[in-house]
């Protein structure tokens, strides 16, 4: 068994581009289950619901739920409560690990990184997991923290220092992004359409609804 898990700018990425339905065609060839939190829950359906400009793409992502296309941690046996204090300790060492002058820079949201806090219990459960996640401040706590510290600089125009040490709980960690997603769905031949720029559309469409991918890594992702 398998989990792949998302994050709340993923979907939100998907059912701006008309593509959630590719997750139902996905579901189906995949060995296992598509999980969502409660913090992406009350970000992507709960709150926006409420929200006349946002309520039908919050309708169309609990119509996933309705038909467990995506479900919740309690599919595993995974409670809230156990969630909660793992995304806790995470956003603890997250948020003090990034300081401009004598102040520590909240850097990750509750929502992304109770997918973290999933993934974690998940891998004690022996499933493999990867997570599903655009931003790309949490991926690069896992990925490249040295890196973090560079852009975070040039985006704050402050020098900022990363304390990597304190992020080890976060290498073992995997990510993929929607555009990633969308390649996969269109290289299985589920993306319904056709042409020869047919994946570089759907690639840029990622691309300019949030995921953080590069103009060089389309280009890599069209020659593979």
């Amino acid at each position: 068994m398998k989990a792949l898990i998302f994050d709340s700018g993923t979907l939100i990425n998907l059912s701006m581009n008309g593509l959630l339905d590719l997750l139902v065609k996905l579901r189906k060839e995949f060995d296992g289950k598509f999980l969502i939190t409660k913090e992406v829950k009350y970000e992507v359906v709960d709150h926006p619901i409420g929200i006349s400009r946002f309520e039908l793409g919050a309708m169309r992502v609990q119509k996933l739920i309705d038909e467990n296309v995506i479900e919740l941690p309690s599919a595993f046996d995974i409670s809230n409560e156990t969630l909660n204090k793992e995304t806790q300790r995470l956003m603890e060492i997250a948020n003090h690990s990034v300081q401009v002058g004598d102040k520590w820079v909240n850097i990750v949201s509750e929502a992304e990184i109770s997918c973290l806090a999933l993934s974690e219990e998940l891998a004690k459960k022996g499933i493999e997991n990867i997570i599903a996640i655009d931003e790309r401040t949490t991926r690069m706590l896992s990925e490249n923290p040295g890196n973090m510290e560079r852009m975070m600089s040039e985006k704050m125009h402050h020098r900022v220092h990363v304390e990597e040490d304190k992020l080890k709980d976060f290498s073992k960690f995997r990510f993929i992004r929607s555009s990633e997603l969308v390649y996969v769905a269109f290289k299985k031949g589920l993306a319904e359409i056709e042409g020869k720029k047919a994946l570089e559309a759907l690639l840029y469409a990622t691309k300019f609804k949030g995921a953080s991918i590069s103009f060089e890594e389309i280009n890599e992702l069209k020659k593979l």
